[in-house]
This record gives structure tokens, C-alpha cells and sequence, in this order.
């Protein structure tokens, strides 16, 4: 493995190896080493579970076939605990039925030994980066739903309802108040979730998955 490589960004790039097989552990701690991964390598998806925090920011570089739990009920049991931590599947026997199931589930590659180097580091570079896209991605709506925590019931109904597409006076008449107090309701919530528009108070309220009004 002596391939020209790309170096990662230098920042917390954490690499775990799941595979049973001795020499491929060895080999792929050494490459992804050389060119500035930490790496923790693991010969069974038991002791992986055992000494691992999967809340962690890393990558899984996993075999399919392993003795004892196998890749794919590793994959299983990690999504079961809701674990955000990308994998990458990686197989000496090609089996394409299990590739695709693998990539269903959410695994983010599949790539078959012998592995080539610079296609692993590429992979594992994806991997990070959408990691870190829905670490954005979950935390933007975390703090949309603190957001909406913090409105008011009356608030909740008038943002249920204006993103439901009823108008001031539509909304008024639903809820048995005035169109004016409805107007300065809307404009608490616009405010109060940092929406700068109609839309974007509609984007929320879709992210949220608010129920959905009948009109």
C-alpha cells in the first residue's frame, strides 16, 4: 500500500477498524496512520461494542463477514441505539445482494478487498464529511425545537395553522379570536423562531414535523 495518498485535515479523525482477520488490521492501522487518522482496531464487533463510546466523532471501517456478530448485525444494533457514526463496509467476497442491503440501512460505502488505498481514504473523507453535515443538520433542529418550546400554546396553534396555509382571518375564526391578535401572535412566533419569512417558518414547521392541519 504505497499508493500516493492524500493526507486528512488535521483535526480529530477517528478511524475504527472491525475486522477478524489480523494481517488486514494491521495493514489498514498502518496505512491510515501514515497519513494521519487515529485508528483503533477491533477483531470482533463484541469487543468493538465493549470498549467504544459510539457517541463519538469517527468513522467505522467494518467487515461484513466477521466471527461471532457479523458486519451487517453490527450495523443493525448501532442503528437500534440510533447512532450517528458513519460505515463503511468493506468485503473480500463481493456479495452484491448484501451491498445493497448494507447502503439501505445507511452505510455510506461498500468497497471490496483488496482494498485500494486511496479509494478507503477517500471514503472514509465522505464519511467524515457527512457525518459532520448531519451533526449540523441535527443540531439546527434541536435548537428549532427549543425554539418552539419557548412559544406560547396560543403561539403553537397560530404557527400550526399559518403553515397549514390558513389566512389572518381564517385563523382568527378557528380559534375564536381576533384577526388583529392573530397578527401579533404570527409575528411572536415569526419572531420567536428567527424565520425571516412565511417559508421559512413553513421549512420549521416541516422539520418539526408539526401535525398538519385539515382546512
Amino acid at each position: 500500500m504505497n499508493a500516493e495518498m492524500l493526507l486528512p485535515e488535521p483535526r480529530d479523525n477517528l478511524v475504527y477498524i472491525v475486522d477478524d482477520d489480523v494481517d488486514v488490521r494491521v495493514a489498514l492501522e498502518a496505512l491510515l496512520q501514515s497519513v494521519g487518522f487515529q485508528v483503533m482496531t477491533f477483531p470482533s464487533s463484541e469487543e468493538f461494542l465493549a470498549r467504544v463510546p459510539i457517541s463519538a466523532r469517527a468513522c467505522l471501517v467494518l467487515d461484513v463477514r466477521l466471527t461471532g456478530q457479523s458486519g451487517i448485525a453490527l450495523q443493525n444494533h448501532l442503528m437500534r441505539l440510533d447512532a450517528k457514526l458513519p460505515i463503511i463496509f468493506i468485503s473480500g467476497h463481493g456479495d452484491i445482494p448484501m451491498a445493497v442491503r448494507a447502503i439501505k440501512a445507511g452505510a455510506t460505502e461498500f468497497l471490496t478487498k483488496p482494498l485500494r488505498p486511496q479509494e478507503l481514504i477517500d471514503a472514509i473523507h465522505v464519511a467524515f464529511e457527512k457525518y459532520d453535515e448531519r451533526s449540523l443538520v441535527d443540531r439546527a433542529l434541536a435548537s428549532a425545537k427549543t425554539r418552539f418550546d419557548g412559544l406560547t400554546a396560543r403561539e403553537k396553534d397560530v404557527m400550526a395553522l399559518v403553515t397549514a396555509g390558513y389566512g389572518n382571518k381564517e385563523t382568527a375564526n378557528i380559534l375564536g379570536i381576533s384577526e388583529p391578535t392573530v397578527k401579533a401572535h404570527r409575528g411572536q412566533v415569526m419572531k420567536k423562531m428567527d424565520a425571516e419569512s412565511l417559508p421559512d417558518l413553513v421549512r420549521l414547521a416541516q422539520e418539526l414535523e408539526l401535525p398538519i392541519k385539515d382546512r
